[in-house]
């Protein structure tokens, strides 16, 4: 049989765990304060029992008979308990049926049972008692009714179990509301997920803008799934940039190949279309070569090939790989190098590097540009920078050229 849902939440049972620990130190606290109170009035009535008994044992007989009657007359309460007993132990005054047996004399209060006797008739009583001889041989009992500290004590007792119960209740009313809360949030997180896992990226967790902890993991896994969200689209993006920049130069491949089919007609043409043919498959390779090393880097698997890189050497071995393209454009390709400076990398990488940047700038500076390479020590670093005097990149692209892959859409409809 399967417990609620309520009883099996980790709220409710640390919630029952709290209200039992609650129970637990109310009850202690019952026991101290009913123990306490019973010592504290007991102490009360025998300092009173003891005043009593130094007032009555100085009165002369006559008088001290007199204040007997007159104290148990006034007793509208019958808590007070008094008796004279003469030599032979014979009830002189009083409401005191007898002496109690075992009676200690001339000591501290005790406990005793003794028989009461007044106008209600007989009645045995648990008291506290105080017995002293009198120089008349005649003996005095000066006592109080022990059930009235018990009975004060048990008012209180009761008070406070009666605060405890509607108290327990309330710890468990609470425990169940936080469950039921609890258990709202996590079946709407769960809706949430299950569309999530379904596929529907742009779904979001639920939060209040409160400083709880539940809110706090939300906005985590929130800001989480913004991150998935942007690459997964740029991802997209990346495989339709690679499908683009691939079908060039296969295409130019098969058509070079169809043609050289049907055209050639000498070793030396077909030499020529294979030429062509291998000169795109290698573009296409290239391309795949620098996934593929970016890859590794990322993986920290080609970080062994990493060393010291001269930078002036580099960017001048990149100069005169584009110098001629550039004159046959008629531009101007500078090279601007003041300072022999280093930099730890991959070598063939930053060649690669500079070389797109350096083509890129070729291909979209018109003719009579100027092209400049240079190379200089930064704040903290050095830097290889490439300026020419084409149309430049847009405003709105120039963070989105940070990106892996980025093609503005100027580049695909040149």
């Amino acid at each position: 049989m399967q417990l609620p849902w309520c009883v099996r939440s980790t709220t409710f049972r640390w919630t029952f765990l709290v209200a039992g620990a609650f129970a637990a130190f109310t009850v202690a606290l019952l026991g101290f304060v009913y123990l306490k109170m019973k010592h504290d009035l007991t102490m009360r009535f025998d300092r009173a029992i003891g005043l009593q008994m130094d007032v009555l044992a100085d009165l002369p007989p006559g008088q001290r008979l007199d204040s007997i009657n007159e104290g148990i007359r006034q007793d509208l309460a019958r808590v007070r308990l008094v008796g004279l007993f003469g030599p032979d132990r014979g009830r002189i005054a009083g409401n005191v049926e007898s002496e109690p047996s075992g009676l200690k004399m001339e000591s501290m209060s005790q406990d005793a049972v003794i028989v009461r006797i007044d106008g209600s008739g007989r009645e045995k009583q648990a008291a506290r008692l105080v017995a002293r001889s009198l120089p008349d041989g005649n003996v005095l009992l000066i006592g109080r009714n022990a059930d009235e500290v018990e009975e004060i004590a048990r008012v209180v007792g009761r008070a406070l179990a009666r605060g405890l119960f509607p108290a327990v209740l309330l710890c468990f009313a609470v425990g169940l509301t936080l469950s039921a809360r609890a258990r709202r949030r996590i079946l709407e997180v769960n809706e949430r997920v299950q569309r999530i896992v379904a596929g529907n990226l742009r779904e979001r967790l639920p939060h209040r803008n409160a400083d709880d902890p539940f809110s706090k993991l939300a906005m985590i896994v929130n800001g989480m799934l913004d991150e998935m969200e942007t690459l997964i689209q740029s991802l997209a993006g990346v495989g339709n940039d690679i499908a683009h920049d691939l079908r060039t130069p296969l295409t130019r491949a098969r058509l070079t190949l169809e043609r050289g089919r049907s055209s050639a007609r000498t070793v030396e043409q077909l030499q020529a279309v294979v030429d062509k043919t291998i000169e795109a498959l290698d573009q296409s390779l290239s391309i795949v070569n620098a996934i593929l090393r970016l890859t590794e880097i990322e993986r920290s698997q080609r970080l062994t090939g990493f060393g010291k890189v001269a930078l002036a050497n580099l960017i001048r071995e990149v100069a005169d790989m584009y110098e001629p393209i550039a004159e046959d454009k008629g531009i101007a390709l500078r090279i601007h190098s003041v300072q022999e400076l280093s930099v730890h990398g991959d070598r063939d990488l930053l060649i690669e590097a500079v070389a797109n940047l350096v083509d890129n700038a070729i291909k979209f500076t018109p003719a009579g540009g100027q092209v400049e390479v240079g190379l200089f020590h930064g704040s903290r670093e050095n830097v290889v920078r490439v300026r020419d005097t084409g149309s430049g990149i847009s405003e709105r692209e120039r963070h989105a050229v940070l990106g892996r892959f980025y093609r503005s859409d100027k580049v695909r409809h040149t």
